[in-house]
């Protein structure tokens, strides 16, 4: 497992915890050390994923539910439509990431909230000579995206598979 990989599923399992989940019972979950777990944990945090630390293990704070990772695909042509799809729904697209063989896990922060931000964005992509992250992984890539609530995220969701962005 990639550590883009392992930290989503770390999010995804203190998401959904009741209790604090111990460094040690989170290291052998995943199979790495202690340490890995503190790394993977302080990665979250500087993505704004709201992990505290008590004297039991790490817990994500309520509203993180309302934070979720989405992996799309698409073209440069399609791109303002994607990220549309998402800040209409109220969201903030934090960032794009994508998966490079060489180099591991690129990211790019967006902070995109509105459509105003997004047609900046664009403005910036079709100025600048260099192609878009999303380029780089044939079009894959992901987005952590915050939401005002879950109905947002399904509603998010939803649109992105009718619109065919949604990889599985």
């Amino acid at each position: 497992m990639d550590g883009y990989t392992r930290r989503e599923n770390l999010r995804q399992r203190l998401q959904g915890a009741k209790t604090p989940i111990s460094g040690a019972a989170l290291a052998a979950a995943f199979q790495v050390s202690r340490q890995v777990i503190v790394q993977d944990i302080a990665l979250l945090r500087a993505q704004d994923v709201p992990v505290i630390s008590t004297n039991r293990g790490y817990l994500i704070l309520g509203e993180a539910c309302r934070v979720h990772r989405f992996k799309v695909r698409h073209d440069l042509s399609r791109m303002e439509e994607e990220l549309n799809i998402f800040v209409d729904a109220g969201a903030t697209v934090r960032n794009v990431t994508i998966d490079h063989p060489v180099y591991g896990t690129l990211e790019g922060k967006l902070n995109l909230s509105s459509r105003r931000d997004v047609q900046r964005f664009m403005k910036a992509i079709r100025n600048h000579p260099e192609a878009p992250l999303s380029n780089i992984a044939g079009g894959v890539h992901y987005h952590t995206v915050e939401a005002p609530s879950r109905e947002a995220l399904t509603e998010i969701k939803e649109a992105l598979e009718m619109a065919g962005f949604l990889v599985k």
